[in-house]
């Protein structure tokens, strides 16, 4: 029998290499980078075609849109509005970053509603941040300094081994690994902002950070639909957290919880967090750089303990604890399910990732310049297929 002899042209065995290249890019980078295994994997890429026919998410009720014409009167501002503010966490460095932010959100919502705004900052604020945001913004300005035992590293951390794990960290290429100053923001923000003096007159807040998007308009009221429904939190993006900045978080929630059963709910979010009743850890959580929340809920018993218990660990600088997944863990145990509200109809960008409404008529009546189908909602490193299956 004659035998057959394959001759590859250059271009056949350039593509044949190439392709070997990024076969084994892939298969690098699969085992050695958690979140990129989990995102690529054939399960979440097929799930992801699927995904797009889910069920689209409660719309805000029509009542809850204002439809009054501007100018808006004091009085109409001062009895529409809930108890709350909007909150930036920022440096006189991030003066651009915030001035784009501020100028979209009020021009999204806020010129309505007038709502006021409370900036902190670890140091005091310049007169140039506060005169350029001043300028743009329709209600009262607050600006605060965090006190220096809010924000800076304990004393009782044993700085060796923390700075041991920043190193490990930066080794392992982990975003923000070897960073103090991120870790003292995560901790700061998971357990002393809604202490801060200035938000002490205040129940609601709405997180706002520099260099953020709003894609749509926002003509209702977010906090007064969460309070009319008794909810304690509100997101628009989720996702899986780095589990290598969080390694031993869920085992310290699992005894905090334990020790104090009592403070757990009835019809939670677990099995939004894990996928074998508790066990385990799948690392969901509720991007925190967008949230609308109820900081009595933060200053409650539940939470206090909660908190406390996590700092006497020292996860914050021994690992690299996320004030993320510290706010959703605790919502998802310690409220019921029906507590916790995703904002659809609030499109919103923090680079890379967009929420863009997909909710019937909701893109179209916020006036959103977002592409739905480029919503983070349909990534496959989304954690929206584990909260949609307990809705």
């Amino acid at each position: 029998m004659a035998q057959i002899h394959w001759k590859l042209t250059p271009t056949a065995r350039y593509v044949l290499l190439v392709l070997f290249i990024l076969f084994g890019v892939h298969s690098i980078l699969s085992f050695t980078h958690e979140p990129y295994g989990r995102a690529t994997s054939i399960s979440q890429l097929t799930g992801g075609f699927s995904w797009s026919t889910a069920a689209a998410p409660p719309a805000i009720p029509d009542a809850y849109y204002d439809d009054t014409p501007l100018p808006l009167t004091p009085a109409h501002n001062t009895s529409a509005r809930a108890n709350a503010t909007i909150l930036m966490l920022a440096r006189n460095s991030d003066v651009d970053g915030a001035v784009r932010s501020i100028r979209e959100l009020e021009d999204r919502f806020n010129h309505k509603y007038q709502y006021p705004w409370v900036f902190l900052n670890e140091e005091d604020f310049d007169d140039e941040f506060k005169r350029r945001v001043t300028n743009i913004i329709s209600g009262p300005v607050h600006f605060g300094r965090i006190p220096h035992d809010h924000w800076y590293q304990p004393a009782w951390i044993d700085e060796d081994r923390a700075s041991a794990a920043r190193q490990k960290m930066m080794d392992d290429n982990i975003i923000y690994g070897g960073s103090v100053s991120y870790r003292n923001m995560c901790r700061f923000n998971s357990g002393f902002f809604y202490r801060h003096q200035l938000l002490q007159q205040f129940k609601w807040y709405w997180r706002v950070e520099p260099d953020v998007h709003f894609r749509c308009d926002v003509d209702f009221d977010p906090f007064r639909y969460m309070e009319d429904h008794n909810k304690v939190y509100g997101f628009t993006i989720t996702m899986y957290e780095y589990l290598a900045t969080i390694p031993t978080l869920w085992e310290t929630v699992k005894e905090f919880t334990k020790a104090h059963p009592e403070y757990v709910k009835e019809n939670n979010a677990m099995n939004y967090m894990s996928d074998d009743g508790g066990t385990t850890y799948n690392n969901c959580h509720f991007w925190s750089n967008f949230e609308i929340a109820n900081m009595d809920f933060w200053r409650g018993e539940a939470y206090s303990k909660y908190f406390e218990y996590l700092d006497s660990k020292g996860g914050f600088y021994y690992e690299r604890w996320g004030d993320a997944p510290v706010h959703s863990i605790a919502a998802g145990l310690f409220a019921s399910k029906d507590q916790i509200h995703f904002f659809d109809d609030i499109g919103y960008e923090h680079n890379p990732y967009t929420h863009c409404p997909r909710g019937p008529g909701a893109w179209e009546r916020g006036h959103c310049d977002c592409e739905v189908q480029k919503s983070f909602d349909y990534d496959g490193y989304s954690c929206m297929r584990q909260w949609d299956r307990i809705q």
